[in-house]
């Protein structure tokens, strides 16, 4: 279920408390994105209950104990209900305010609305890398 303009929503992870993550919740404020903080105790849940969407309810015998969750070392930004030029406007926006980039994004898709924050992470975390390593080997050509 795809949200209409203005219904956009913000899953933000970020294991550290610093002052980006003020900068860059003003940006979305003043963009008129809502936030929801993904607590670590969360990383199991599906990201289509995360963001919210009809269908991805929290099953009731959802209790996870805290011995299994696995850690996410790494500060992720993920977009749901964003139209391209949305997705620009708030990386123009996060740049101009000065807000350091944040590495680890992705986009809520039919496909990753199903799997777990902690798959998420899993996915974009290799994507990044694969794509870094491609830059540094482009880099010494």
């Amino acid at each position: 279920m795809i949200r209409k303009a203005g219904h956009e929503l913000v899953l933000y992870y970020n294991p550290e408390v610093s002052s980006k993550v003020m900068k860059l919740k003003g940006v979305l404020v003043r963009m008129g994105v809502r936030i929801r903080n993904v607590a670590p105790e969360q990383v199991l849940q599906p990201v289509g209950t995360l963001a919210g969407i009809s269908g991805y309810e929290r099953p009731e015998n959802g209790a996870v104990q805290e011995t299994e969750l696995p850690a996410i070392p790494d500060e992720m930004l993920v977009m749901h209900g964003f139209t391209g030029r949305r997705i620009d406007e708030l990386l123009l926006g996060l740049r101009k305010a000065g807000v350091p980039k944040v590495e680890l994004k992705a986009v809520v898709t039919e496909s990753n609305a199903g799997w777990t924050f902690y798959h998420l992470y899993e996915e974009i975390k290799e994507e990044h890398e694969r794509m870094k390593q491609r830059e540094d080997e482009q880099g010494k050509a």
